[in-house]
């Protein structure tokens, strides 16, 4: 998973603790490590120039100045690189001797600005540092270096605030899971770390009913008597209560079934627990009370926009634990099947309908249903779902129809264009996402990034199955002269 880690040092507690955490890590994943300090020799030179009017009046003739600033530039910069190259020891030492490779680099500059250069420069997929460094005082929560890399930063992030002894640190790694891409990768990260490390895992998912109600009741205040008998709110009220205690309640249920699901497939123990109320405050306080070794999150949420540098929710809960805090950067989307399972159901008339589909194509069917239910925030599958997913596979216009025709396989509607079909090509549909293709097999899903063996074929029999259980195939001719084949069941229900 993670093969090289990126940590900058400072000789602090927190730094020094984040170091023997590194070298764990490197350690269980085979990884390397970068060590890094950035001194600041220009920012001293400017402050000595600042200075130098308070120097003794012997100091201050311009040939004896200009001597001072020689010897001050080469101190500074030797002295400083020598610190720097301390710091870096200790780092070098525990490496070698726990044979674990290792790369050092030092460089004069702004500390964090040094940071995010390098993180964007070297090929690291891990970023370890401490939450406090050298400046710390009393009642500090995050350091303004670890603060601003971490606004900055797109690799994961460990964030080390715990500095008891690693063998002191026993409890289970913690998720918070909110349905993201950034969350359900947070799963894999901790399902792959109890395996390396030996540690449970337990997911928390939060949903807030009690912001819903409060907008909801916010806007019944402010409309007139009128406006509200037009919208029938008094009526509504009620209805929306349910759908909300009931129905987000069930989405984030929903998520840890999911997580559930990926831990059952690798052997980790896992635990869900379901709460209600403000997220980062349920997550902060669970995580005081259960003292996880690591609470992993997603760096942004469910919510969040792409280019947002940190959720709220992410940078509460950073500031608040006490434990070490691993942001999740990188994106997972789980099977889709696995999430739909969890999350979806089909109503009766829906299975009765889709029994109909040839066995071999109904699981690529079933995948292609989910995947336009979830994209377009469905939990119930219904034929009016079904007959829309197929709409967009089998439009009215010959155009289309003939550039999409083995794609109607994949959503259980048979259609065939005569001798043109074989100039479309093969077609493919990704089993975990539903993504289709057409020609050549793709090497990876350009969706879930699912291996290529992952697509399935869409085979021209598949069609011929399929138009067979519709009670066979009549041929037409359109306004344009082009051949199109209906199924029996299809030109009934159309007729």
């Amino acid at each position: 998973m993670y093969k090289h880690i990126y940590i900058p040092v400072d000789n602090s507690e927190h730094s020094n603790r984040a170091i023997d955490l590194a070298i764990d890590l490197a350690k269980a994943f085979g990884a390397k490590i970068t060590g890094s300090h950035a001194y600041a020799a220009k920012l001293h030179d400017v402050r000595f120039k600042q200075m130098e009017f308070t120097l003794p009046e012997e100091y201050q003739e311009e040939k004896e100045l200009e001597k001072q600033r020689k010897i001050h530039d080469s101190l500074i910069t030797m002295g400083l690189q020598l610190i720097s190259d301390s710091y870096l020891e200790l780092l070098e030492k525990k490496c070698r001797e726990a044979q674990v490779p290792f790369e050092k680099r030092m460089q004069d500059g702004k500390n964090w600005q040094v940071i995010i250069q390098e993180i964007q420069e070297i090929d690291s997929d891990l970023v370890i540092l401490g939450a406090l460094g050298t400046g710390a005082v009393k009642h500090s929560q995050l350091g303004s270096v670890c603060e601003r890399v971490m606004r900055r930063s797109r690799k994961d992030t460990l964030v080390l605030k715990d500095t008891r002894p690693l063998s002191e640190q026993t409890g289970p790694i913690l998720v918070a899971v909110d349905g993201s891409p950034q969350a359900f990768a947070g799963v894999k990260v901790a399902l792959n770390l109890a395996q390396k490390i030996g540690r449970s895992v337990e997911a928390i998912a939060v949903y807030d009913p009690y912001l819903h109600y409060t907008v909801f009741n916010g806007i019944v205040d402010v409309l007139s008597e009128k406006a509200s008998k037009i919208f029938r709110f008094k009526e509504q009220e009620q209805l929306h209560e349910d759908i909300i205690d009931t129905g987000l309640a069930k989405i984030y249920q929903s998520h840890l079934e999911v997580a559930a699901e990926m831990a059952k497939q690798v052997g980790v123990s896992f635990k869900a627990n379901l709460k209600d109320g403000k997220a980062f405050e349920k997550v902060y306080q669970f995580a005081e009370s259960q003292k996880p070794f690591l609470l992993i999150s997603g760096r942004i949420g469910v919510h969040s926009v792409e280019d947002m540098d940190i959720g709220s929710n992410a940078e509460n809960i950073l500031r608040l634990v006490s434990c070490n805090v691993l942001l999740i950067s990188q994106k997972f989307v789980p099977p889709i099947d696995v999430k739909a399972d969890a999350s979806m159901i089909w109503t009766e008339e829906a299975k009765k309908r889709f029994e109909k589909v040839p066995e071999q194509v109904r699981k690529i069917a079933r995948t292609a249903v989910h995947r336009y239910a979830m994209e377009r925030g469905h939990s119930i599958i219904t034929n009016s779902i079904i007959d829309a997913c197929m709409e967009i596979f089998m439009p009215k216009t010959a155009k289309h129809m003939e550039s999409l025709a083995f794609q109607v396989a994949q959503e259980k509607i048979s259609s065939d264009l005569g001798p043109r079909t074989s100039d479309l090509g093969p077609v493919y549909i990704c089993s975990i996402c539903g993504k289709v293709t057409r020609g050549t097999k793709p090497v990876v899903c350009t969706v879930c990034r699912a291996p290529g063996e992952r697509f399935e074929p869409i085979q021209p029999q598949d069609v011929e199955a399929l138009a067979q259980k519709e009670g066979g195939l009549t041929e037409e001719t359109t306004f344009d002269g082009m051949k199109l084949k209906w199924t029996e069941e299809a030109r009934t229900a159309y007729i």
